[in-house]
């Protein structure tokens, strides 16, 4: 009897360190390091699970124990985080399980997407479908179809988004850089128009982003749009049209080829405000935070028209006789 319990003591004895021998071994395969020479990027697909992403990682030749990581994950399920969808950066050094694990956090490779200050709604959506890495939604969608889809049915879409550089990972729609912006405009407008002085000609923070517009697509001086705005404040308060040649280019869309002739000054367009009284319906370009607060804070004064000097600047007059000689002095001569 004691013989037996001897061997079974043995056998137990021989067991467990097979076991703990194999348990150190499947430890060292999932922390031994990938057989890469360079950080390559690794794109997880939608809905991909473990196993798959395991087997793809070891016909790719990245890891080369695929068994210990399917054992990892039927084992301990729970140590492994949920896979996300989206390319990431491997490095050489890193583990198996250092693997798996980026794979399900945030260290997404992201890229960016810039929509500078002026540009309009057009301009924009032609940079999202430029865009290589995101998913387009919206591709051969007219503006009303793209307007419907994030909720905004009816609402006409110029100067509605926010312009700034958007970092977007492989996997996003441009249907979400488009909500991130339509969110960011709709707070900013909230929050700008929340802080404008009294007195303004318009009633509406709507009416403020088609001035901000127009504001951002008559200077890129910074300096400039409280001037400018104050400008179209007083042109409005004494019934003066804008005569503001953006909103003349905008009127005109894609037959503007570089130029403003008489006839288009004189062309009756919604948008023409040489032809017509007030602001133009909608606004022209999307506006930045500046502009917004321009429109909201307009610089007192008393100067009524601009010209500009063709460095990026404006010159201002008071009277008429003042403009039209700057107009003799920066145009003509020029």
């Amino acid at each position: 009897m004691r013989r037996v319990l001897i061997c079974l003591l043995l056998l137990l004895a021989v067991a467990v360190t097979a076991l703990w021998g194999g348990y150190r071994y499947w430890q060292s395969r999932l922390s031994a390091p990938l057989a890469i020479d360079e950080t390559m990027l690794y794109e997880v697909p939608r809905g991909a699970g473990h196993h798959s992403v395991v087997s793809d990682l070891v016909k790719r030749g990245v890891i080369e124990d695929g068994w210990a990581f399917r054992a990892l994950a039927r084992l301990d399920p729970e140590s492994l985080p949920r896979l996300r969808p989206g390319e990431f950066r491997l490095e050489p050094g890193m583990s198996g399980r250092d693997v798996l694990q980026r794979l399900g956090s945030d260290q997404l490779v992201t890229y960016p997407l810039t929509v500078p200050e002026g540009w309009t709604f057009r301009q924009m959506r032609d940079a999202l479908a430029a865009a290589p890495k995101l998913e387009h939604r919206t591709e051969g969608l007219a503006d009303d179809e793209v307007m419907s889809l994030l909720g905004r049915e009816g609402e006409h879409p110029e100067g509605r988004f926010f312009p700034d550089t958007y970092l977007y990972h492989k996997g996003v729609s441009d249907l979400e850089i488009l909500e991130q912006a339509l969110s960011r405009m709709t707070a900013t407008l909230e929050e700008v128009w929340a802080q404008r002085v009294e007195g303004l000609p318009f009633e509406t923070p709507y009416e403020a982003l088609v001035m901000a517009s127009l504001i951002e697509r008559e200077t890129g001086a910074p300096e400039e749009r409280r001037e400018i705005a104050g400008v179209f404040k007083r042109r409005l308060e004494q019934g003066m049209r804008l005569q503001t040649d953006p909103t003349v280019i905008y009127g005109m869309g894609e037959r503007y080829a570089g130029n403003i002739t008489r006839a288009d000054l004189r062309e009756a367009t919604p948008y023409n405000t040489y032809v017509i009284d007030g602001m133009p319906p909608t606004p022209i370009a999307l506006p930045g935070r500046a502009a917004l607060e321009a429109a909201v804070d307009p610089l007192p004064g008393e100067t009524l028209y601009f010209v500009a000097k063709g460095d990026g600047t404006h010159h201002f007059s008071r009277t008429l006789r003042e403009h039209n000689n700057a107009v003799n002095r920066y145009i003509r001569n020029r």
